[in-house]
C-alpha cells in the first residue's frame, strides 16, 4: 500500500517545530518506509508557510 502525509505549518514556532512532528510521526508508524520526499516554502506578506510532504509504502 502506498500513501502520503503532508505535515505543513504557517506559524513561526510551529515550523520550528514541524522536524519534530515528522519524527515523532515516524515513530508511531514503524512499518511505514518513506520512499520519496517534497519540501514546499510558499510566502506572502503576511504568511509563510512550510510543508513537508512525505510518500510511504506500509510493510508488513
Amino acid at each position: 500500500m502506498m500513501g502520503a502525509k503532508v505535515f505543513t505549518a504557517t506559524k513561526a514556532k510551529d515550523r520550528d517545530e514541524l522536524g519534530e512532528v515528522l519524527t515523532r510521526w515516524i515513530q508511531n508508524n514503524p512499518n511505514a518506509r518513506i520512499i520519496d520526499k517534497v519540501v514546499t516554502q510558499s510566502s506572502d506578506r503576511e504568511f509563510h508557510c512550510l510543508s513537508i510532504t512525505i510518500f510511504y509504502e506500509m510493510q508488513a
